[in-house]
């Protein structure tokens, strides 16, 4: 570059929505160079605010040369940084994680510390359960600031951001409909990458309009989480696996662009199932962290339990399995296959936090052995072992993670041996 030059660097094109109280969703365009002189470095900025007339500024420094180069790159990392995130879960801590699992206790009567809104939280740093500081109906909490992405996001207004929220118990009904699967979750996804939120509380999560909260109907009993963070082209298979469980959707929206590129996920939420066999799909996803999980989805066709008819079978091994055992014809243990599946009836975190399998509405399993296959595995999903979900779609997404599978076997005190 010559003594006299002028150089200027285009960063960034970006736009974004803020809320202005109640009113509509405002966009807000952004453009940034960098013009660099002799011995300056001008920051300009150019900005617009839905329709309103274009808006600048501009902050000019003088610098040595040999500081330039850093502070173009401080200037540029902060900028974009700050000004652009990927939809991720989030932890407790505000950081976006890879992934997480939640389990939300029960309301314990014998213990009002745990008065139906507070839960145990790990992910890949804790190697274990950690009592979190949060309550569920925070928004700081991680699954309250992970689903902020999605109230905050302006909804159908916004074509960068696609959602579908199902939930079998959603609408106040006094019987839910057999026509769809027995499943809850929350895909939420940017043109990067997004989320699959997998879980059990019936009426959750809000819709967008409400805002966030934990619902009154989710304090009795335990709940589980599974928040996993994918890449944009893992949604394609996410779709898929939905087109088996039969989900029942309440809101979405998948602008064109995510619609072209997603045609399953379409179907999925229109409430377009799978119509020949097979019944059933296995598929390996690896989340953005490099770690895999098995998504196991099952069509009501399919006309079997989830884990005695299948899941023991294609993992190898005996399975522990923590359901809802409150409804009409509850499936007992089973040992007349090849791989057992027992039925755990009593949990206990610590002397102070333990509960009958009567008061949780969890979905999980884990493989009795550490060794059974040589894979320690740990479903979570949204499926109970009972004759009427034999006929119903669903699923679990499960993982080989030796700390994961730790944490839950160390929960279990009792479990239903066969008869």
């Amino acid at each position: 570059m010559s003594r006299s030059s002028t150089c200027v660097y285009f960063l960034q094109h970006s736009s974004f929505q803020i809320l202005c109280g109640n009113r509509d969703v405002v966009l807000v365009w952004i453009y940034v160079f960098v013009v660099i002189k002799r011995k300056e470095v001008c920051v300009c900025a150019y900005w617009r605010l839905g329709r309103s007339c274009m808006r600048s500024a501009e902050y000019c420094i003088s610098v040595a040369p040999v500081q330039l180069t850093m502070l173009f790159l401080v200037i540029l990392t902060t900028f974009l940084c700050s000004t652009y995130a990927d939809i991720s879960c989030y932890n407790d801590d505000g950081q976006p994680v890879d992934w997480f699992i939640i389990y939300k206790l029960p309301k314990l009567k014998e213990n009002p510390d745990h008065d139906g809104e507070t839960y145990m939280y790990q992910d890949a740093s804790t190697q274990a359960w950690v009592e979190s500081t949060h309550t569920m109906n925070d928004t700081d909490g991680a699954v309250g600031h992970t689903l902020q992405q999605f109230y905050k996001s302006g909804g159908p207004k916004n074509e960068g951001v696609a959602y579908v929220l199902y939930n079998d118990q959603f609408e106040e009904k006094m019987s839910y409909p057999s026509k769809f699967g027995h499943t809850k979750g929350v895909i939420l996804l940017d043109q990067e990458q997004g989320i699959w939120l997998v879980h059990s509380t019936p009426k959750f999560p809000p819709k967008l309009q409400e805002g966030y909260y934990w619902p009154h109907n989710g304090l009795r009993n335990g709940q589980s989480f599974l928040c996993v963070t994918y890449s944009y082209s893992s949604f394609k298979a996410i779709g898929n696996q939905l087109m088996y469980t039969e989900p029942d959707c309440y809101e979405s929206s998948l602008p064109p662009s995510f619609a072209d590129d997603f045609p399953e996920l379409v179907s999925a939420s229109q409430g377009k199932f799978v119509k020949k066999p097979p019944w059933t799909s296995q598929v390996t996803l690896t989340s953005v962290g490099g770690k895999a999980f098995t998504s196991f989805a099952k069509n009501g066709h399919f006309e079997d339990d989830l884990y005695s008819g299948w899941l023991s079978g294609a993992l190898e091994s005996n399975l522990l399995v923590q359901f809802w055992p409150n409804s009409a014809g509850v499936l007992p243990s089973n040992c007349s296959i090849e791989y057992f599946v027992y039925s755990i009836e009593y949990l206990q975190f610590s002397q102070a936090i333990s509960f009958s399998h009567h008061i949780d509405h969890s979905k999980w399993c884990i493989s009795k052995s550490a060794n059974d296959s040589g894979k320690p595995w740990t479903c979570i999903g949204d499926m109970n072992r009972v004759e009427g979900e034999m006929k119903r779609g669903g699923g679990t997404v499960c993982t080989s993670d030796a700390a994961i599978w730790k944490a839950f076997y160390k929960l279990i005190e009792k479990y239903e041996d066969c008869s």
